[in-house]
C-alpha cells in the first residue's frame, strides 16, 4: 500500500489506508464459476470509529456508512486472467449507468474520463486497478500491468458515478455478492 499511499499524500492530506478486508469477483457460465478478479477494501484507520457504532446492524447500513464517511477508502482490484481494456470497462459501464437515475453532464464527463482509463489497455492478469474514494464525490484511479501502480491515471468528479461505483461492489444488488460478503464477514471480524 505504501505506493498508494504516496500518491495520495501528493494529492491530498490523507491518512494511510489500512487492510479491512478482502473477497473476489465470481462470473458464472452455465454452472461454472471463474474468479474474474481478486479484490482487498482499504480504508482510514479511522473509519473503524464510525464503523463501531453499526454492530449488529445490517450490511447495508455498513457499507452505507463506509460510503458516506468523508474518509478515505480504496478498492484494491487485481484481475486473475487477462482481458482488454474495452471488454473491463464495458462490464463496469453495464453496472454503473443503470444505477444513475438521470445522467448530468458532469457524469457523462466522468464516464468519458473513466472509459478513457480502460479502453486502449490491454489489461494482463496480475494487472493491478486501485479506486480510491478521497470522499462521495470524487474517486482517483489507478492502473499498472507492471505491479503497483506508481501514478495517477484518472480523477473521477461526479456524485452520481462514485455513488453508482461503489453501489457496484457494496450495494443491495452487487455485481458479486460473493465479494461484498466477503468483505463484510472480514469487516465484522475486524469489529469484534
Amino acid at each position: 500500500m505504501m505506493v498508494l499511499e504516496k500518491l495520495l499524500s501528493a494529492t491530498v492530506q490523507a491518512e494511510p489506508l489500512v487492510f479491512m478486508s478482502a473477497g473476489y469477483r465470481e462470473k458464472h457460465f452455465a454452472i461454472v464459476g471463474v474468479k474474474v478478479y481478486a479484490a482487498r477494501l482499504y480504508a482510514d484507520l479511522s473509519i473503524l470509529d464510525e464503523l463501531d457504532a453499526t454492530k449488529g446492524e445490517s450490511d447495508a447500513s455498513l457499507f452505507d456508512l463506509i460510503f458516506r464517511v468523508p474518509l478515505g477508502k480504496s478498492l484494491q482490484i487485481v484481475l486473475v486472467r487477462d482481458v482488454d481494456g474495452k471488454t473491463f470497462w464495458d462490464a463496469l459501464d453495464d453496472a454503473i449507468t443503470p444505477r444513475i437515475k438521470s445522467l448530468t453532464t458532469i457524469d457523462e464527463s466522468a464516464l468519458s474520463t473513466f472509459r478513457s482509463t480502460f479502453e486502449k489497455r490491454a489489461l494482463k492478469k496480475g494487472t493491478f486497478i486501485f479506486l480510491t474514494w478521497l470522499n462521495p464525490t470524487k474517486i482517483l484511479v489507478s492502473v499498472s500491468t507492471e505491479g503497483m501502480p506508481s501514478g495517477l491515471d484518472a480523477t473521477i468528479d461526479s456524485s452520481n458515478v462514485t455513488l453508482a461505483l461503489f453501489d457496484v461492489f457494496f450495494g443491495g444488488e452487487p455485481v458479486s455478492p460473493s465479494l461484498k460478503a466477503s468483505v463484510a464477514s472480514g469487516l465484522a471480524t475486524t469489529l469484534k
